[in-house]
């Protein structure tokens, strides 16, 4: 991140990044060899696009440029190559709708979305700036549709970590000791209706049958 939150060095440590995998991924698969397409399309929608578009929430602002459009361009290029294995003047708009992946700036303005609807929701929302930086987001989809302004039954999870009770494991001196007889003995003794009807159907069985 810099000064002016363009988040420019964030975009080319990704773009870096996923050079790194897509050329990995293309030392493995060729025009008529290696990988199947449908292999290669699964590594990069699960796992290079994916680290692309992580934590899209904060920086998709720096997407609105045509110098980070153009990077991500490429990246996605590279991959339509590999799953396509079509020559290299190939457009990348034709490969794109071939193959049915969105433009890689659409999908992280996309994913931003969602995860801004999704803290809406839990109430995990600040409106400190609803209308600056990365906040504005949320201001353009419900301003888009009013269906985004309905609240929901979502309830967030609350966590109490803290034991309201406290266990107490008596020692067998101690229960020997004592001159009352256990709870669950005397139940079983009794044959008290806490147990069932299979268990008093079975007392009854043994009363009537007593070498059993």
């Amino acid at each position: 991140m810099d000064c002016r939150l363009t988040c420019r060095e964030h975009v080319e440590v990704k773009v870096r990044k996923a050079h790194n995998l897509l050329s990995a991924c293309r030392r493995s698969c060729g025009m008529g060899w290696g990988l199947r397409p449908k292999v290669v399309h699964w590594l990069y929608v699960t796992i290079i696009r994916l680290t692309i578009s992580f934590a899209s929430l904060v920086w998709w602002p720096g997407c609105q440029t045509a110098s980070t459009k153009s990077k991500l361009s490429k990246v996605q290029r590279l991959a339509c190559l590999g799953i396509t294995g079509a020559f290299r003047t190939t457009p990348t708009g034709a490969m794109e709708v071939l193959i049915g992946l969105p433009p890689l700036d659409l999908v992280i303005q996309g994913e931003a979305k969602s995860e801004a609807q999704h803290l809406w929701r839990l109430g995990c929302w600040s409106y400190l700036h609803p209308q600056q930086g990365h906040s504005r987001i949320l201001t353009q989809i419900q301003e888009s549709d009013p269906i985004f302004n309905m609240r929901v039954d979502v309830m967030k999870p609350v966590y109490n970590l803290e034991p309201k009770y406290r266990v107490t494991m008596l020692a067998r001196e101690e229960w020997t000791r004592s001159p009352r007889t256990p709870l669950v003995q005397r139940k079983v003794k009794d044959c008290g209706g806490d147990w069932g009807r299979g268990l008093r159907a079975n007392c009854k069985q043994k009363a009537q049958h007593p070498s059993r």
